[in-house]
């Protein structure tokens, strides 16, 4: 009896040391996944370490402003008076277009940009200019698509197309405190849309740091119209503003308008996107009406 028991207690101390082992291995497994996903999300959710949101994509703002003081980079350029920037900063406001507008502009961009598309992550639609993306280059729709593109848009589409820019001027100059007709709309204003798709030329790689003034000179006042949400249409591509010793971030949402004032005190970036599709509008303004450009007219 005496051997039978030693037997079966050597068993079963066998047995309690292969549960452990496997216990073991598979808490081992399980942290080794938990660290992935933690590193998965630290590299998708947490780019550039972005330190603060200014407006996250679930809260609904009638309006928040942000001053900051102005860079010297209107000094280099012709002054208007009561126009140019004395007063600098951003702001971000969820009042000013609605969310049926947002829907129904998104439809116009839709409906342009299923005409051609860049072979890269990032596609463009310029309705004043005519420029649109067609794989690697550009082409003018008007005269690409000529009396077919009367088949595509309307005259509501544009309609409402320049109601929209109204509204975003009106909230610019009222923010900055100047008169509505001394903003001039300037080039490029136009559409983008952005997916994961790998970039296969540079105008492909929206997600370099900038500044709107030294990359178009008349540039005074910049906005973006979001026309989807941030991670409930696509994930990364926040809007990121760099400041020293900080980054802050803009969560899209689809009628959102997000502004400041052109220079380098707004330095700025755009995420990449990481899955889905982004869709925005840029509406840039100017002072000066010598860099002025009209309103697309459906003709």
């Amino acid at each position: 009896m005496v051997v039978v028991f030693s037997v079966l207690s050597m068993k079963k101390d066998r047995a309690l040391r292969e549960g452990q082992r496997t216990w073991l291995r598979n808490a081992g497994l399980g942290a080794g996944f938990v660290l992935a996903a933690l590193l998965l999300w630290s590299s998708l959710g947490a780019e550039d370490d972005v330190a603060e949101v200014l407006a996250h994509h679930g809260e609904v703002l009638a309006g928040r402003f942000i001053e900051v003081p102005c860079s010297e980079d209107y000094d280099s350029h012709r002054r208007f008076e009561g126009c140019t920037p004395r007063r600098c900063g951003r702001g971000i406001t969820d009042s000013v277009i609605t969310r049926e507008e947002a829907e129904r502009i998104r439809s116009i961009a839709e409906k342009g940009l299923s005409l051609g598309g860049s072979d890269g992550g990032a596609s463009i639609l310029d309705l004043h200019s005519g420029a649109l993306s067609v794989g690697k280059h550009f082409v003018n729709l008007y005269r690409y698509f000529g009396d077919r593109i009367h088949n595509v848009f309307s005259e509501e589409d544009f309609r409402l197309y320049r109601h929209v820019r109204r509204k975003v001027q009106l909230t610019i100059a009222d923010a900055f405190g100047i008169s509505s007709s001394l903003l001039h709309l300037t080039k490029p204003t136009f559409f983008s849309r952005m997916n994961s798709t790998e970039a296969r030329t540079a105008h492909d790689e929206y997600w370099h740091a900038h500044v709107d003034k030294v990359t178009y000179g008349s540039f005074d006042y910049t906005s973006l119209l979001y026309l989807s949400d941030y991670l409930e249409d696509f994930g990364g591509g926040r809007f990121v503003f760099m400041d020293e010793g900080a980054n802050r971030t803009v969560e899209p949402r689809a009628g959102r308008v997000s502004f400041f004032t052109s220079g380098s005190e707004n330095l700025h970036r755009v995420e990449k996107v990481h899955w889905g599709t982004r869709y925005a509008v840029t509406i840039a303004f100017t002072c000066n009406p010598d860099h002025g450009i009209a309103d697309p007219a459906f003709t």
